[in-house]
């Protein structure tokens, strides 16, 4: 990567706040501000080097606070859904035993950890948003796999987060088309992730792939693919 110093104002005609980037992107890719509504059902591949694919169904329902991940790796699946403040684990298409959930690391701690991880993923950009985040003010010009971004950076309130994120946006239409994370900047660790097509749901643009990285050493992870309408059963 290298950043490339010249002022957004000299790349505009104006300055651009971070704030005024982030809005910029969320017109792009919630155009009906659908996402405080979202009401709704996704599907995500995950294909890996070393394992075999994991194939995962999403249902989200935010305003009633209702999220349900069934997800099938091999030849068995596990299933949470978490509504009311209520949690339930099955296993293989029935209620999970406790031997099972120790077993498999089934927890609610865990469904509660993937319904902030899918939320956050694909609620992006509208979930930066969300009461914590800070927006830092300027935004940044950077080159990046050969293409020139303009580049957000986001940090946390200490009980929200500590990683630092930086999202980078297609220069022209807003697009969302990388983000990258640092655990510890300096060490150069974390992850960087290529987002490329669009799957529209629910009238929202949300990135068909997302490819992860190591930021050190580029080393490759895997890949999620997004599609709707798609059940594994």
């Amino acid at each position: 990567m290298l950043l490339v110093v010249i002022s957004t104002n000299q790349f505009f005609g104006q300055e651009m706040t971070g704030l005024q980037l982030l809005e910029k992107a969320i017109e792009y890719h919630d155009p009906h501000k659908n996402w405080a509504t979202f009401s709704g059902a996704f599907n995500v591949t995950m294909k890996t080097p070393t394992k075999s694919d994991r194939n995962s169904i999403i249902s989200l329902d935010l305003p009633n606070e209702y999220f349900q991940l069934f997800a099938a790796q091999d030849k068995t699946s596990h299933e949470y859904t978490l509504q009311d403040h209520k949690c339930n684990i099955n296993f293989n298409g029935r209620i999970a035993t406790e031997e099972e959930k120790t077993a498999n690391n089934l927890s609610c701690e865990r469904a509660k950890m993937y319904q902030d991880y899918y939320t956050y993923l694909y609620g992006l950009p509208m979930k930066l948003k969300d009461a914590g985040t800070i927006i830092h003010e300027k935004v940044a010009l950077k080159k990046f796999k050969g293409k020139d971004y303009l580049v957000l950076k986001v940090s946390y309130e200490k009980e929200v987060g500590e990683d630092t994120w930086y999202f980078y946006f297609d220069t022209s239409t807003y697009a969302m088309e990388v983000y990258q994370f640092y655990h510890e900047e300096e060490k150069n660790d974390g992850e960087f992730i290529l987002l490329s097509g669009l799957e529209i749901v629910n009238g929202i643009k949300m990135p068909k792939k997302r490819a992860w990285y190591y930021n050190k050493g580029e080393k490759y992870l895997g890949t999620d693919f997004l599609s709707v309408g798609q059940r594994y059963d």
